[in-house]
């Protein structure tokens, strides 16, 4: 495979798409995303940002140590304190790298850094000098790049190859680019920048206006070999490109573009679904490649077209990204085994340690619900997967009384990790209200809102599994939870101690490309 036919794809959700109002993601939420990456076929994992937090830095190591083949690195900061943060993280371990930026356009040198452009240059020749000693694969950026004087950026890409970059990015930071722009900008860095052959030219888009599926499209018909994106393009303000678009499109249009890559599109719709049962962020369902309607037809000529030949109204097949129907599976006398084989059947591989978990679970939901289908058994994995290892609060139990004015009253039970008891009692409207008024005293919760709450139903049928999204807000800061059960009061209790569990653990996000 030529090296120019090659685009590597750079994936920033654990980093980039957690800076989306309400995204917590706990260290077994990332490990588990991580571990679906490496299965797409992603070349580079940012899983988050070191010097953020210790927890960050955590997180960062448990996902470098947890895949074996994509690249995982980490962004700094051009000060030593970051980069050091990069290198206690996962320094000690193999295939991994840091990602270096600093703001270089005009605004942002002058209103949030107050340097000059040598002071900018100055420091990131220092960085990545300092890196270098430690990191064989150094990415560097420019951030704010295309409000970047162009002779600006030269310099700079210049001096940190110099110092050892190996990896140029120039991102559309606040998606203000067009794509005819953004190629001009590549051209020109590329004529003008010595040593730029030697080095792999990246490209990360926003979605601020609506172009960064294009601006990045762009940037690979400009010669750059690496995309920075984010799975369901999440992220801060509109969002990320989205990579499983760039994927399928470089697919899609092979003839045209010319392309290859290293990403499985089969494994794209487990990915989407996952990213999205973990953030909390629904997917629109006219979302190009992985949306609920994507590959459905309303109008009868469109109809008529599909049934007659797929390929008239459909330029992919749903298969060829991973969606398959819905199938009732399993019912209440199926065992561990037939368990495990349909997970694997689905593309879930299950240890024993997990498949003992979950089956006990599974069994439960089989006593239940009637009916259990793929969406039920995979929520349940997933659910196992990703809880928290080390929570503060558990829900035990509640109990519900109706009061004369239609009003609720809930006796809610929590168990503290140390294993005491603690006890609540609360009134509302309603049994949630009641319930969580309930939570709030007996953890005595102060200036915390509840901002959203959501239901979905994960499968088909009257006593289908709810899912519950909270959001939750304390001090400015916005916190997530979830969780699932036949019982939507009980998924809602725990979905609200999942959110307070996260507020009580929380980690800063202070990095912006």
């Amino acid at each position: 495979m030529m090296e120019n036919k090659r685009v590597y794809f750079f994936d920033t959700t654990l980093r980039d798409g957690e800076q989306t109002p309400g995204v917590n993601l706990n260290q077994e939420e990332k490990v588990e995303i991580a571990l679906r990456l490496e299965k797409l076929g992603i070349d580079i994992i940012e899983a988050g940002f070191a010097a953020a937090s210790p927890g960050d830095a955590q997180a960062i190591r448990a996902v470098a140590q947890a895949v074996s083949k994509p690249m995982v690195v980490s962004l700094a900061r051009t000060n030593k304190e970051d980069i050091d943060a990069v290198i206690n993280a996962i320094g000690d371990i193999d295939n991994t790298g840091i990602h270096i930026f600093i703001a270089t356009s005009p605004i942002h040198r002058e209103r949030k850094l107050g340097l000059t452009k040598e002071q900018v240059v100055a420091k990131a020749v220092e960085s990545v000098s300092y890196a270098a000693k430690h990191f064989k694969h150094i990415e560097f950026s420019c951030e704010d790049s295309t409000r970047t004087e162009l002779d600006f950026l030269c310099e700079v890409a210049e001096k940190v190859i110099e110092a050892g970059a190996t990896v140029l990015n120039f991102p559309d930071t606040v998606g203000y680019t067009t794509p005819e722009e953004y190629i001009k900008q590549f051209q020109y860095i590329k004529e003008n920048t010595a040593g730029i052959e030697n080095v792999r030219l990246s490209c990360h888009c926003h979605d601020d206006l609506g172009l960064a599926l294009s601006n990045s499209i762009a940037a690979i018909k400009a010669g750059v070999t690496q995309v920075e994106g984010c799975i369901n393009g999440i992220g801060e303000r509109a969002g990320n490109v989205a990579l499983e678009e760039v994927a399928a499109l470089l697919e899609t249009r092979k003839d045209y573009y010319h392309k290859e890559t290293g990403i499985d599109l089969k494994e794209v719709a487990r990915t989407s679904k996952l990213v999205s049962r973990l953030t909390g962020i629904a997917i629109p369902p006219n979302k190009a490649v992985i949306g609920g309607n994507a590959f459905a037809h309303s109008s009868g000529i469109h109809q008529d077209g599909v049934i007659k030949d797929k390929s008239t109204y459909e330029i992919m097949k749903p298969e060829s990204i991973g969606f398959h129907e819905t199938k009732l599976v399993l019912g209440k006398l199926s065992g561990r085994n037939a368990l495990k084989k349909r997970y694997e059947e689905l593309g879930y591989f299950v240890n024993d340690e997990q498949l003992r978990e979950v089956f006990k679970k599974y069994k439960d939901l089989a006593d239940r619900k009637k009916e259990i289908f793929d969406e039920d058994i995979i929520a349940l994995l997933e659910t196992q997967t990703t809880k928290e290892k080390h929570s503060l609060y558990s829900f035990k139990d509640f109990s519900l009384q109706i009061l004369t004015d239609n009003r609720y009253r809930a006796f809610v039970n929590i168990v503290h990790s140390d294993g005491s008891l603690i006890e609540g009692i609360g009134e509302g409207n309603g049994p949630i209200d009641a319930l969580y008024k309930g939570i709030d005293g007996a953890l005595q919760l102060e200036d915390t809102e509840l901002v959203d709450y959501k239901i979905n139903s994960i499968s088909q049928g009257k006593d289908s599994i709810g899912e519950v999204f909270v959001k939750v807000r304390k001090k400015g800061s916005l916190f997530q939870g979830r969780a699932i059960n036949v019982d939507i009061i009980v998924a809602s209790a725990n979905a609200y101690i999942d959110a307070i569990n996260r507020l009580k653990t929380p980690h800063e996000n202070l990095s912006k490309i």
